[in-house]
């Protein structure tokens, strides 16, 4: 979000709060009171007719806010340069604005949060509320921000019972409002048996840490860090703050007189050095242009401001200047990345869903074109019907004349010879009747082709329908394959399970026999041990007795001078020593 961005959403709150009626639009006057304001924090030279001179074609009546908006761009945010002013006055001004007319607290003054802590937590909002109006908080980023504040007073947050009273809020545009989000911080209901002082701290920290960009701060009592001088070389205590871009010190964590700072760029580097000169937990911050050599409380504190500075280094290499605003660009795709997981997750259980019931309207039109084809059989069957019974009624008809000409041929011929021209009339009329008959006939064979075409007709539909459940058969045949081959999957599965485990098993009993054997040969080479100790002690008593029988066996008398005796004496005795000590060994 970039700085424009972030004075719109201040000055968005200040034009909606001098819209008195709502209405959308503010007087001249008011603007103008407002223009000068701005200019004034903004540290912009002012323009007092700049106003009027763009309103000039226009009534005396109030402006709204599109109205506005191209003054407010050229004349003011256009002039606008980072760093020439100072953000927490603008944004007092724009808050002090609508504070007036929107903040409610508990006027018997039991509200959870001071006016000023209201106010940066509506700097924090402001901060993490989405780019568009009206400006709302989404729960994600609701969540996150209480989390923070928690953390600060190492209390944990209650995600169950924020999620619940989300639920229950009613929720514009997708979020909550700034003033929702501070009656709700007020409410307690989140940071219930916590004393004011410490929730003020609290948002103090979190607001200097997201708003102030402070990456990394000493903590009171024991969070000054000792610093060596260049000069004079001493040793000096001194309150640090970390930025993405400076390391500042001050004489105090008042912050009144800063003594130095030492700014940070991709070409830095932090190191770890050893204790010496009387200090412990030492490192230094090595720039193009010096070492900074500082001193921690302890190991803990040490290694935290080591990987604050790294992460200040690593922001300054990748070019961002501030570290929540990249962490808040990252929850935002993060957001959306979810957002567009689930729409087409949505989507596709939607095009599941049409699939679905495509298929019951063509199961549906089936079922109709079967119950079509039932009716036009028994429609036809009765058609069949009707036609063979108007076929026996003509045949019988037929029938009757036939007779009834035999007996008129009959009575002609019993007659012939009377009545000649009788029977020639007769003849004719027979003639007549056998040319009707073929006439039928050809008929009946028409008729019998015509029922064939129908019967060929009939067939060509039952072969279709043949091959349209044919295809029903198939489809179903291959979901029965599928779900064999899931089953088929998951027995194979469970054979694998039971091999590895039976693996497992056999490999604990070969670890087992493995110890036994192990400790068998550690009981075996102790008794082993234990018998060359024997050994070797039996050893040393045969030596110390064969010692003591040659003493004995030659005894020196006074005056007597030693000589060999042969047969008799300790001679005698050699052989039985020899044979004793080859036993032993």
């Amino acid at each position: 979000m970039d700085l424009r961005a972030e004075l719109l959403k201040s000055i968005w709150y200040a034009f909606t709060a001098l819209d008195v009626e709502k209405s959308g639009k503010v007087s001249k006057s008011q603007l103008k009171v407002l223009s000068h304001n701005l200019y004034t924090v903004l540290c912009i030279p002012h323009d007092p007719v700049a106003l009027e001179e763009h309103f000039r074609d226009d009534d005396d009546g109030p402006v709204s806010s599109q109205g506005y908006m191209p003054y407010l761009n050229k004349y003011i945010l256009d002039k606008v340069e980072e760093g020439a002013f100072v953000k927490e006055n603008f944004d007092e001004l724009c808050w002090t604005l609508t504070a007036k007319k929107n903040y409610k607290p508990d006027r018997n003054g039991n509200s959870v949060v001071s006016h000023q802590d209201a106010f940066k937590l509506w700097c924090l909002f402001n901060f993490l509320s989405e780019d568009k109006y009206p400006l709302v908080m989404v729960p994600d980023e609701v969540e996150y921000l209480l989390k923070k504040i928690c953390t600060a007073m190492n209390v944990e947050l209650n995600s169950c019972e924020l999620d619940d009273y989300l639920s229950q809020e009613p929720q514009g545009q997708g979020g909550l409002t700034v003033w929702q989000f501070l009656d709700m911080v007020n409410s307690g209901r989140f940071l219930r048996g916590i004393e004011q002082e410490a929730v003020s701290m609290a948002i103090e920290e979190v607001y200097q840490e997201v708003i102030e960009d402070v990456l990394k701060q000493a903590r009171t009592p024991h969070g000054y860090l000792w610093k060596k001088g260049q000069l004079r070389r001493n040793w000096s205590e001194r309150w640090f703050t970390l930025k993405p871009s400076v390391l500042s010190y001050y004489m105090s964590e008042e912050r009144k007189e800063k003594k130095g700072s030492i700014t940070l760029d991709k070409h830095c580097c932090v190191e770890v050095l050893p204790d010496r000169d009387g200090k412990r937990c030492m490192f230094c911050v090595k720039t193009s242009s010096r070492t900074y050599e500082m001193s921690a409380s302890d190991t803990r504190q040490r290694q935290e401001w080591t990987l604050a500075i790294q992460t200040a280094i690593r922001l300054q290499a990748e070019g961002k200047k501030s570290l929540h605003k990249d962490l808040k660009q990252k929850r935002r795709e993060q957001r959306e990345q979810r957002e567009q997981r689930k729409a087409a997750k949505e989507e596709e259980t939607q095009r599941l869903k049409q699939l679905q019931e495509e298929k019951e309207r063509k199961l549906q039109e089936l079922e109709l074109l079967k119950e079509a084809q039932r009716q036009a059989e028994i429609l036809l069957q009765e058609e069949e019907q009707r036609r063979r019974q108007q076929h026996e009624e003509m045949q019988r008809t037929l029938e009757i004349q036939l007779r009834e000409a035999e007996q008129a041929r009959a009575s002609m011929q019993a007659e012939m010879v009377l009545k000649e021209a009788e029977a020639e009339r007769q003849r004719k009329r027979i003639l007549e009747l056998e040319d009707m008959q073929e006439r039928l006939q050809d008929a009946l064979q028409q008729e019998v082709k015509a029922r064939q075409d129908e019967e060929a007709v009939r067939y060509a539909q039952a072969r279709l329908l043949a091959e349209e459940e044919e295809k029903l058969k198939q489809l179903m045949k291959l979901k029965e394959e599928q779900e064999e081959y899931i089953i088929k999957t998951q027995r194979e599965k469970q054979v694998l399970k039971q091999e590895m485990e039976n693996k497992n098993k056999c490999l604990e009993e070969a670890q087992k026999q493995l110890e036994e054997v192990r400790v068998n040969r550690q009981r075996v080479d102790q008794d082993v041990m234990a018998a060359q100790r024997k050994l070797r002690q039996a050893s040393t008593n045969v030596k110390h007795w064969n010692v003591q029988m040659n003493r004995l066996m030659h005894p020196i008398g006074p005056g007597d001078k030693r000589t060999n005796v042969s047969g008799g004496g300790f001679a005698g005795y050699q052989p039985l020593l020899a044979q004793r000590d080859s036993s032993l060994k």
